[in-house]
């Protein structure tokens, strides 16, 4: 059996209290669906600035009366510490995901950006430091690399930032790095690497490049590259970030805690590849793909070149064995991005 599994079995005989911050987000709502099924309690914060109500209207069909019965929720902000104290009460394990994420979103409103993003995040900390949860787990995020040019990224080595967002995830890394040192309050930072997987939004100006070109290429709509198309990412099947943030909560171990982790699958993919393994996906449901191609335009202002994780890290210190690869990924993704 793997560490994820192993855990999975430990946690269905030993309900615990989770908080999810962001539940109604894409990430947000696969953890809450993964722990419900697992027989957890969570409580889940939100104020749908990016998350929607579908998404949780969407879990409850997928588990049962009882499973939902274990989730309660709160309409709060993070910006606001009363909300967040609120949150943390009576909570076992901190899953922090509330986040405004976007290089583009950030560059338009980095004020915005900054007070979700830092001032959010220090609540967050406080308050779960304050509730004396038992672990703290937040996302942080690749574009904490920058402008280091050295390929795979290895957690250690990281350059100067690149857009207003990755500032605010990289000082989420240093209050993280303070309050263990001056409080004792333990945390674990995931790196995520261009995560896609159901429920992620396919609308709106800041949409992932995945459901966005899904969605253009079966409307028939133009399907826009920056750049040359051989810009390159380390896409992240959903599943694998949910193992991620179990095992990093849960983690017994001394040493594993107060890292941070990249949380991808290793392997790089450009986007003329993955524009081609989508048009190969969609083409036999929809033949007006066959004489599609993408249009190139400049390459996007604060965008990182290339992108690759080294994942030996979480691997050795967590357990983590990925489960899906891009092409996994996207064949179990397909029929839910096709639904919407």
């Amino acid at each position: 059996m793997t560490a994820y599994q192993q855990l999975q079995t430990r946690l269905a005989q030993e309900p615990r209290t989770w908080l999810i911050t962001g539940v109604a987000g894409f990430i947000g709502s696969n953890l809450l669906e993964t722990l419900l099924k697992l027989g957890q309690r969570v409580v889940g914060l939100d104020n749908f600035a990016t998350g929607h109500q579908r998404n949780l209207d969407e879990v409850q069909t997928l588990v049962s009366p009882a499973q939902w019965a274990h989730f309660s929720f709160i309409h709060g902000d993070i910006r606001e510490l009363a909300d967040c104290q609120k949150a943390c009460e009576g909570v076992d394990y901190v899953l922090h995901q509330a986040a405004l994420g976007s290089v583009p979103r950030s560059l338009a409103d980095p004020i915005t950006t900054n007070a979700a993003n830092i001032t959010g995040f220090l609540n967050m900390l406080t308050a779960a430091r304050d509730a004396k949860v038992k672990s703290f787990t937040y996302a942080a995020s690749s574009s904490t690399y920058g402008d280091h040019p050295a390929l795979p990224k290895v957690e250690e080595n990281i350059g100067k930032p690149l857009s207003p967002y990755a500032v605010t995830k990289y000082v989420n890394e240093l209050y993280a790095e303070v309050f263990a040192r001056c409080y004792g309050f333990n945390t674990i930072g995931l790196r995520y690497f261009n995560v896609f997987g159901p429920r992620q939004d396919p609308n709106g100006a800041y949409a992932a490049v995945i459901p966005k070109w899904i969605a253009s290429l079966i409307k028939g709509d133009p399907v826009y590259i920056n750049g040359d198309g051989e810009t390159s990412r380390d896409f992240c099947f959903i599943a694998n970030v949910v193992q991620a943030n179990l095992l990093a909560a849960t983690t017994p171990s001394t040493q594993a805690v107060n890292q941070v982790y990249n949380v991808a699958v290793g392997d790089r993919t450009s986007l003329n590849e993955l524009y081609a393994q989508l048009h190969r996906n969609l083409l036999p449901l929809y033949p007006h793909l066959q004489s599609t191609q993408p249009v190139y335009r400049d390459f996007r202002p604060g965008d990182v070149r290339h992108s690759l994780a080294d994942i030996n890290k979480a691997q050795r210190l967590l357990g983590y064995a990925p489960t899906q690869r891009i092409g996994e990924g996207l064949a179990l993704a397909m029929p839910w991005y096709i639904g919407q």
